[in-house]
């Protein structure tokens, strides 16, 4: 089984790449929903149509088989060296991709109130809500490349850094479209 390890993990990387594309495009496609959703008849119904079924095809055709795909490559990766399970960072790592499976999912609750036409939500919030894939993309490839010669200190610092530079980045757009609607 050792001598399929780097197609496995080919795989894996492919698809968590897929995965990860997808939760960076879907809160996207929503903030273009809540926009729609504020303009006049009867652009606000064609657009809230077209953005609807982009977004059911991104969610159904890419980010969940993207997911599940991931998700069995790496339970094979494990099953091949289960001795990965004693590491801390892996501990770490788990940890992380299960705050990615709950990201995905409260995604999969905001896509179905999307399809219904129930927007609860400002742009501004889905952008920061966007970051959220961000920080554990970072947080998860920093581990894993360090394992375990990873700087907890520099590492919580990086990532607290990281995201308030995003939040600054947010406000600083905020402030550039209330300027200018069309940016």
């Amino acid at each position: 089984m050792t001598e399929y390890y780097n197609y496995i993990k080919s795989l894996h990387l492919i698809f968590v790449i897929t995965w990860f594309a997808g939760l960076f495009y879907i809160p996207r496609l929503f903030i273009y929903h809540i926009e729609a959703s504020q303009k006049p008849s009867p652009d606000k119904e064609i657009l809230s149509e077209q953005l609807k079924l982009m977004t059911k095809r991104l969610w159904f055709i890419i980010t969940w088989p993207s997911a599940v795909l991931a998700l069995f490559f790496a339970v094979w990766l494990l099953v091949i060296y289960p001795g990965w399970l004693t590491q801390p960072w892996m501990h770490i790592k788990l940890g992380f991709v299960l705050l990615l499976i709950l990201y995905h999912l409260k995604n999969h609750q905001i896509f179905k109130k999307f399809q219904r036409n129930e927007i609860n939500y400002t742009s501004n919030y889905m952008r920061m809500w966007n970051e959220g894939a961000t920080l554990i993309l970072f947080a998860v490839v920093f581990l894993v490349i360090l394992k375990s010669s990873f700087n907890w200190i520099f590492g919580v610092a990086g990532i607290i850094v990281l995201g308030i530079l995003l939040m600054l980045g947010i406000k600083l757009y905020k402030r550039i479209r209330n300027k200018n609607p069309e940016a």
